[in-house]
C-alpha cells in the first residue's frame, strides 16, 4: 500500500509541529515547511526513523520561493496527498484607527496571500492525480469579529471564504477540502501578537484550560483518516471554558 504524503506549512512550532509528530504516528510521509531551518532539521531528525521527511525552508510571503521550493520536491516523495495550510500569524491588538500598517501587511500577506501561494503551487498536482485533501487552519476570528481584532479577523474571514471557494471549485476533481477553526490554543501565537511581551501573552491563557497544539493535531489526524466519501468541511473547536471569542469562563 502506498504511503501518503502530507505537506505542512508553519511546521516549526505550535499546531504545525504537533501535527507533523501526530501524522508520523499514522505512517504519513512528511514535507515540512517553515522559516527556521534549525527547527526543521531538529524535527526531521526526530521523525525520520519512522517516516520519510523532507524540509523546505521558505516564508509563505515569498511567492517565488514558494513555487521554487514546492516544484523542487524530490521525485521519490511522489504525490502530495494532503496539504495542511497552517502557517499564520497575528500582529498587534489595536483599534482600527491606531493600527500599525506593517502589522496589517504581515497578517494579510501571511494569512491570506501565503495560503493562496502554497495552494496554487500544490493544487495543480492534486488535479493531475485526481485526488487530494486540503485542510485550511482558520480561527474563530474567521467566524466572529472581536474588539481590536479588525484586520486579523478580516484575514481569517478570508481563509473561511477561500476554503468555501476551494470546496466548490475542486469538487469536480475529487479533492476534499475542509477548514478547522480553533478557539484559544496555547502556542507562540500570543507572544508574536504582543511582540515578545511574555507576561501579556501568558495572561491570555491564565485561569482556564486552553486547547493545546496536540488537541488540534489529533483532530487533523481524525479528519484526514475518514473514509473517502466523508469530508469534514467546516469545524469549530473551543476549549470547554470558551463560548465565543470574548466569552471565556476563568477561575477567580
Amino acid at each position: 500500500m502506498k504511503m501518503k504524503t502530507a505537506l505542512i506549512t508553519g511546521a516549526t512550532s505550535g499546531i504545525g509541529k504537533s501535527t507533523a509528530i501526530e501524522l508520523a504516528k499514522h505512517n504519513i510521509d512528511l514535507i515540512l515547511c517553515g522559516r527556521r531551518q534549525d527547527r526543521l532539521n531538529q524535527l526531521q531528525s526526530e521523525l525520520s526513523n519512522s517516516v520519510k521527511v523532507h524540509t523546505l525552508c521558505f516564508d509563505v510571503r515569498d511567492k517565488e520561493k514558494v513555487f521554487q521550493s514546492i516544484d523542487g520536491i524530490p521525485k521519490d516523495f511522489g504525490s502530495i496527498d494532503i496539504l495542511i495550510n497552517n502557517a499564520g500569524n497575528a500582529h498587534g491588538l489595536d483599534p482600527i484607527q491606531t493600527g500599525n500598517i506593517d502589522d496589517w501587511d504581515a497578517m494579510i500577506d501571511i494569512n491570506v496571500k501565503g495560503l493562496l501561494y502554497v495552494s496554487k503551487a500544490v493544487i495543480p498536482k492534486m488535479i493531475d492525480q485526481k485526488s487530494g485533501h486540503i485542510i485550511n487552519i482558520g480561527s474563530i476570528a474567521g467566524k466572529e469579529v472581536y474588539p481590536n481584532g479588525n484586520v486579523y479577523c478580516a484575514s481569517k474571514h478570508a481563509v473561511d471564504a477561500i476554503n468555501k471557494g476551494m470546496q466548490v471549485d475542486l469538487n469536480q476533481y475529487g479533492i476534499k477540502v475542509g477548514a478547522i477553526h480553533p478557539g484559544l490554543v496555547e502556542t507562540e501565537f500570543s507572544n508574536v501578537r504582543f511582540k515578545g511581551d511574555d507576561q501579556r501573552a501568558d495572561s491570555v491563557y491564565k485561569g482556564f484550560d486552553p486547547l493545546t497544539p496536540e488537541d488540534i493535531a489529533d483532530i487533523i489526524a481524525f479528519v484526514i483518516t475518514r473514509p473517502y466519501h466523508v469530508n469534514i468541511a467546516d469545524l469549530i473547536v473551543f476549549p470547554t471554558a470558551q463560548a465565543s471569542s470574548t466569552v471565556v469562563k476563568k477561575k477567580l
